[in-house]
C-alpha cells in the first residue's frame, strides 16, 4: 500500500459523506488479497514478536453517503497463523492459547462506526464490534483509517484501503497459556485493500 498516503486520506476523503446522495445506501466491497494482511504483535519474555493471520472471508458494506451505516464482518483463519518463531507458533496454536483444533477461526462483526473530527473516517474514527475467539465474544474498538489510491479522482471510490489498529487482552478470551512468558496484551494491525463489487 505504498501508493496510498495520509495526505490522500485527509484531502480526498475529507468530504466523503457528501460525495453520494443520501439514498445511495450500502455498497458491497470485496477484498483484494494481494493488498490485505492481518498482523498481530505480542511480547515474549520481554522481546517484541509479530505474526500474521489470513482472512478466510469478509462481508464489507460501505455507505458512502452515511459512513456510520457501514458494516463489516470478517472471519480469520486462526489455524493458519504464522509467527517468526516456530516453537512460539506451536504453543500459540495449542490448547492453552488459540486451541485451533477446537476453534479454527476468529470472527469480528461491527456494531457501530464512530466518525472522527469533522465526520471523517480518520482523526479518531473507530469501528466498534464484537470479536469471537475461542467461542468467547467480547466487544472491541479499533482505530480506523480509510484511504483511496493516490492520484485518483475525489469522486472515484471504486478502490479503497482500510487500516484498523487496536489491542486485546488475551485472558478475556481464555487464551491464557504461558502467562509467565507472554504478555497479556496482543496488538492488531489490519490492512485491507478493497474494491467495489461488480
Amino acid at each position: 500500500m505504498t501508493h496510498l498516503t495520509r495526505r490522500t486520506l485527509l484531502a480526498g476523503l475529507a468530504t466523503l459523506p457528501l460525495t453520494r446522495p443520501a439514498h445511495a445506501g450500502q455498497s458491497r466491497y470485496v477484498l483484494v488479497p494481494k493488498g490485505t494482511s492481518v498482523a498481530f504483535t505480542f511480547d515474549l519474555s520481554g522481546l517484541a514478536q509479530s505474526g500474521t493471520m489470513p482472512i478466510q472471508s469478509a462481508d464489507i458494506r460501505i455507505d458512502l453517503s452515511n459512513l456510520t451505516n457501514s458494516r463489516v464482518s470478517v472471519t480469520l483463519n486462526a489455524a493458519e497463523s504464522r509467527t517468526r518463531l516456530p516453537f512460539a507458533r506451536n504453543a500459540m496454536l495449542g490448547p492453552d492459547v488459540l486451541d485451533v483444533a477446537r476453534f479454527p477461526t476468529i470472527h469480528f462483526v461491527s456494531t457501530r462506526v464512530q466518525l472522527g473530527e469533522g465526520g471523517r473516517i480518520s482523526r479518531g474514527a473507530k469501528v466498534i464490534g464484537d470479536l469471537t475467539l475461542r467461542d468467547v465474544t467480547k466487544p472491541i474498538a479499533l482505530q480506523a483509517d480509510l484511504f483511496r489510491p493516490s492520484g485518483s479522482a475525489s469522486d472515484n471510490l471504486d478502490m479503497l484501503s482500510i487500516r484498523l489498529t487496536g489491542a486485546l487482552n488475551r485472558h478475556d478470551f481464555g487464551a491464557s497459556g504461558y502467562a509467565d512468558l507472554v504478555q497479556d496484551t496482543v496488538g492488531l494491525d489490519i490492512r485491507a485493500e478493497i474494491k467495489k463489487a461488480e
